[in-house]
């Protein structure tokens, strides 16, 4: 048993004894329940190549819309191959387009960005 100090400011003092092991315990379970409520950021990535095909465009925007009405944060990002590199311009106009089909349910964080050989943007959904 401990005793603990509650009010020392106050005339007399105010303590309380208690079990310093069961405080402990009380101290891990409220952070592990705090642990247990708080939510990671939700993001789904939806990756395109420069060479697809409409039936796969719409079907990858679709599972995109589904992620963004879910309230899923989406990263889209376009991925050149071999000399696919060589016509950027064509990536960054799928990823505009995306950007527009999908402006009713997100909306882009930024302009699409080049790193290395990925074009990518995030969405944010729309609530």
């Amino acid at each position: 048993m401990d005793v603990v100090v509650v009010a020392e400011k106050s005339s007399p003092p105010v303590c309380r004894i208690l079990d310093y092991g069961r405080l402990r315990y009380e101290q891990k379970r409220k952070l592990k329940n705090q642990k247990k409520n708080q939510s990671a950021q939700k993001l789904k990535e939806i990756k395109f190549h420069v060479n697809i095909d409409s039936h796969d465009f719409d079907y990858k925007i679709n599972h995109a819309i589904d992620f963004l009405g879910k309230g899923y944060k989406v990263k889209v990002s376009l991925v050149f191959r071999g000399r696919e590199a060589a016509h950027k311009t064509i990536g960054f106009e799928i990823l505009n387009n995306v950007i527009e089909k999908l402006k009713e349910c997100g909306l882009a964080e930024n302009k699409p960005a080049l790193s290395g050989r990925t074009i990518s943007v995030a969405l944010n959904p729309i609530k």
